[in-house]
């Protein structure tokens, strides 16, 4: 790390061109997949306008936005409480390796830490290992589960 300060901040109204085109940055980079940018555009801005939904973190470097990520929700019968999801994770290439991943995480994690919340899960790409290595070193384990999902072919706008 170089010293320079990451200030993290809550996304807003504003932020959609520059989230959506993390995270089509992202699908690409660790998929290989190309997204809709006006299926993510209106999906990014759907969730800013419905705190319900998540929220996305914007970390702050020089005065320009160097990384995301978003946080959503999974209530927990088992513990009475809530988990906070890590997804759309995204930094610039430029600056990578300089803490903002490190920075969002922390914020996430203090607010992960408040009262009704139990925990922080995320996935990520079996293939992504920078990015299992970087969650490794702060802290995260693998739980044991697997995650199943059901193809997107089921969306009426995906057939």
């Amino acid at each position: 790390m170089d010293g320079i300060r990451i200030a993290v901040r809550e996304g807003r109204l504003g932020d959609e061109d520059r989230i959506a085109r993390f995270n089509m940055a992202t699908a690409e980079e660790t998929e290989g997949i190309r997204l809709d940018p006006d299926t993510v555009w209106a999906g990014v801005r759907a969730l800013l306008q419905d705190p319900a939904k998540g929220r996305y973190f914007l970390a702050e470097r020089q005065g320009e936005v160097a990384g995301q990520l978003l946080v959503t929700y999974e209530w927990s019968d088992w513990r009475n409480a809530m988990f906070l999801w890590i997804q759309s994770v995204y930094v610039e290439p430029r600056h990578r390796r300089a803490g903002v991943f490190a920075a969002l995480f922390r914020h996430v994690k203090t607010l992960a830490a408040s009262p009704g919340r139990c925990g922080l899960r995320l996935y990520v790409h079996e293939t992504n290992r920078d990015a299992q290595e970087t969650y490794a070193r702060l802290g995260l384990v693998r739980p044991g589960y697997i995650v199943l999902e059901s193809p997107d072919t089921l969306r009426p706008d995906q057939r």
